[in-house]
């Protein structure tokens, strides 16, 4: 299950998103400013970020690049008002990988959650598939296959299922 953390000032939003996020299986902390979002971040180590861009204490291009420095598995969803102005480019620039305008359904915000979570969760997998080989890196050969073998082994059966999913997608199974 992926942990999402979620960044607000308004009561009503942290609410609503801790509904649809827990509804859909995920863990949810909320907070409702950037510094205790920041703080936060750092202790549970969440896979998705959704914090509104304008948030009081550390806004959110200033916690989405906090989070970017510290996390290469950790995506990013910035949130902003209909009627508020916001630099999409400067939010890239920062590290964002999603913006959502609010209001939004809760389709909308499943639609941009669920593949940056699965992207989260894969890119903390391979981080420590990494960590693996390379600190097997100045071991022996033996050490080396070792570290590789225990990694594949991990991975094989969620990569299998994988494979097995799109091909019955692409047979329309």
């Amino acid at each position: 299950m992926s942990l999402i953390l979620l960044a607000d000032d308004s009561p009503h939003a942290q609410r609503m998103g801790q509904r649809i996020l827990a509804g859909e299986g995920f863990a949810v902390d909320c907070v409702a400013n950037g510094k205790d979002a920041a703080l936060r971040f750092r202790e549970a180590d969440p896979d998705v970020v959704i914090a509104d861009a304008h948030l009081p204490g550390l806004n959110g291009f200033d916690l989405c690049r906090d989070v970017k420095s510290r996390s290469r598995h950790a995506r990013v969803i910035l949130t902003v008002g209909s009627l508020e102005e916001l630099d999409e480019a400067a939010a890239h620039r920062a590290g964002c990988d999603a913006i959502l305008r609010k209001p939004f359904e809760a389709s909308e915000i499943m639609a941009v959650v669920r593949p940056l979570a699965r992207e989260a969760q894969e890119a903390r997998r391979m981080g420590q598939a990494s960590n693996d080989v390379s600190n097997s890196a100045a071991s022996p050969p033996d050490d080396i296959r070792a570290a590789v073998e225990r990694t594949v082994e991990r991975e094989l059966p969620r990569f299998l299922d994988e494979v097995t999913q799109k091909v019955l997608a692409a047979l329309g199974r």
